[in-house]
Parts: structure tokens; sequence; C-alpha cells
């Protein structure tokens, strides 16, 4: 059984690439835009240019930890519940902590206006 919040037509990331707000940062680029569903769908995209497959997959499991750990709290949780959200890899995310990409994850989402800047 397929997971509905997760983004898989090619048609849907052909919307968010020309239609979406965008923003990167040093390890992470970020597409959002609103999809008008009940919940938020999901992608994370590591290229060859990231390196070999291990290197691919860590990458890929470090975003979807740092977007977990961004969305703990209620109130960003509450604001990306009905968005589509694309992170893509940077090469410079090899070997780097959950922490230093979690940061950068934040960066680009509050750049791109998808959640608040904590004061």
């Amino acid at each position: 059984m397929l997971r509905k919040n997760v983004l898989r037509k090619k048609a849907d990331f052909d919307v968010l690439y020309k239609k979406g707000k965008s923003a990167g940062d040093k390890y992470v680029v970020v597409f959002v835009r609103p999809n008008g569903l009940d919940y938020g769908r999901k992608a994370f995209l590591a290229s060859k240019k990231v390196g070999n497959s291990v290197e691919r997959n860590r990458a890929r499991r470090l975003m979807k930890e740092a977007l977990r750990n961004i969305l703990r709290d209620p109130e960003n949780l509450r604001n990306v519940e009905n968005l589509d959200v694309i992170v893509i890899a940077r090469s410079t995310i090899i070997g780097k902590k959950e922490r230093d990409v979690e940061a950068s994850l934040r960066s680009a989402l509050i750049r791109t206006g998808a959640i608040e800047k904590k004061s």
C-alpha cells in the first residue's frame, strides 16, 4: 500500500519546480508549494553528483530526519501540513552531521516562508 504523503507523479514535480518557491542553503535546496489537499507531501532527492549509493542514501536519511525534527514543533507542523515539499541534497552534504543538515534545512524553509523564524 502506497503512503499518500509521498510526492510521486512527474506532473506534481514539474508544477513544484515551475511554480513553487525555492531556497538553497549550504547542504540542501528546498522547493515548496501549497497543494490544496488535507495533507502535505514530501520528496527527498539525492543525485549521483552527491556520491555513490551509500552516500546518497545517507543524505536522504539525514534530510528525512532533519525535516522530522523540524516538524516536531507543532507550530511548524501547522504551517507545513498542506504543502508539497521537495528537499534536494547538495554534494556538500557528504560527511555532515544531522544537526548541520537540520540547520541548513531550517534556514531554507524559513526563506521559502514555509516555517516561521524562532525568536
